[in-house]
């Protein structure tokens, strides 16, 4: 049997017996596992010469025979680190992508930064309240922003409910923020909001319509108001260039309907048969009107001069006392009731105008009415933003179903 005369880790003598060194304490192989005529320590394969050292540390580490560690105790290994092709390694940390950037509309070309505008061009993007429209049974509206404002100060709701004992009823309500003022946009958007619930709840409870046009009126203005408590120095009085706007609105039932309004958003009445007058509903409070009611101009006079668009009453807590106006029609025929900010009637200020350019089928197909009196506004320069809602009278029946355009 080959015999070992030497430790293989230190070099200490043997004894033929040993089965550990006494000098390191290393396990020794046994006999059957050494190569025939191993009789010396050094069992560790030869290598050619000039190839180096054998593989692993001079000292203290186990050689080819796997030798155990020495008697200080095993030698703690550290786990293996992963590389960067190691499957368990961690890809580095990597921002998630946000959306894509939009484009602007006008050049194609730039991004549009936070605040809408293009960062190549400079051009306002569309907002969302740049052009709205809906329709409901016996209802529509369209609201646009124009071609010389750089952002739409109207408002509109549309709404449609019951009445206790089940009649059907419409309500539109049309708002036109003042643009001197501070937030015209805000104002608008409060004050048809406020309005729009104020009367639906007073319908479905069985208020009279005047009744609950007048009230309807007052909840939008304060509204209006709340705003200017918001803002330091725009509340409470004195108050400075506080939100304000004007509002027209309506509810359309059974036989008749109720208009009732604050500054110079205006109703008219279009019959459906064009032999029959056409009717304005509402008068201005304006610098124009006054003077007109006062026999000082002719209502040619008056809103030729500068000082015509100059509203005397609106919504806002810097606005005088809040007097309501309200009116309640039964016509004795079919045909439309079209509510509209100055946007519009601006380019057709009359009756007679507005009816010349209402078309033919606007009671059954409203929406197409107010996106042709929008038109008629742009086409005509666009100044302002323009608001157009359209009440058929009466509702025209059969129709599938309420859909919002």
């Amino acid at each position: 049997m080959p015999q070992l005369t030497a430790c293989p880790s230190c070099a200490e003598p043997l004894e033929p017996d040993d089965k550990f060194c006494g000098l390191c304490g290393a396990e020794l192989p046994s006999p059957d596992s050494l190569p025939a005529g191993s009789t010396t320590g050094s069992t560790a394969p030869s290598k050619p010469p000039g190839s180096g050292p054998p593989a692993g540390p001079a000292s203290g580490t186990p050689d080819a025979y796997h030798l155990a560690p020495p008697a200080e105790g095993p030698a703690v290994q550290p786990p293996p680190q992963p590389t960067a092709t190691d499957p368990r390694a961690k890809p580095p940390a990597m921002e998630a992508p946000g959306p894509p950037q939009a484009l602007c509309v006008a050049c194609g070309v730039g991004g549009v930064d936070a605040d809408g505008y293009c960062e190549h061009c400079g051009h306002a993007q569309p907002r969302p309240r740049d052009h709205q429209e809906q329709e409901l049974e016996g209802v529509a509206a369209v609201s646009d922003r124009g071609l010389r404002h750089h952002r739409n100060e109207d408002a509109f709701t549309v709404s449609a409910t019951a009445l206790p004992d089940g009649t059907p009823a419409v309500v539109a309500v049309v708002c036109d923020g003042v643009s001197s003022a501070y937030r015209p946009d805000d104002a608008s958007a409060a004050a048809a909001e406020a309005a729009n619930e104020s009367l639906l709840e007073a319908l479905q409870h069985g208020a009279a319509f005047a009744d609950a046009m007048h009230d309807a009126l007052l909840t939008a203005g304060q509204a209006v108001t709340d705003l200017a408590a918001e803002d330091p120095g725009r509340g409470p009085a004195p108050h400075h260039n506080a939100p304000a706007c004007t509002c027209v609105s309506a509810i359309a039932s059974g036989k008749g309907f109720t208009v009732g309004w604050i500054g110079d958003s205006r109703a008219y009445w279009i019959p459906d048969d064009r032999d029959n007058p056409a009717a304005r509903l509402t008068e201005d409070d304006s610098w124009a009107a006054r003077m007109v009611l006062a026999g000082l101009m002719s209502e040619h006079e008056a809103y030729a001069d500068p000082r015509a668009h100059a509203i005397t009453g609106w919504l806002g807590a810097d606005a005088a006392e809040l007097e309501p106006h309200t009116a309640s029609f039964e016509p004795d025929g079919p045909g439309v009731l079209v509510v509209c900010t100055d946007g519009l009637w601006n380019y057709a200020e009359s009756a007679a105008e507005l009816a010349s350019v209402v078309p033919a089928d606007a009671r059954t197909n409203p929406l197409r009415c107010a996106q042709v009196l929008v038109g008629v506004a742009l086409d005509g320069g666009g100044h302002d933003n323009v608001t157009v809602a359209v009440l058929p009278f009466p509702a025209p029946s059969g129709r599938a179903e309420n859909e919002p355009a």
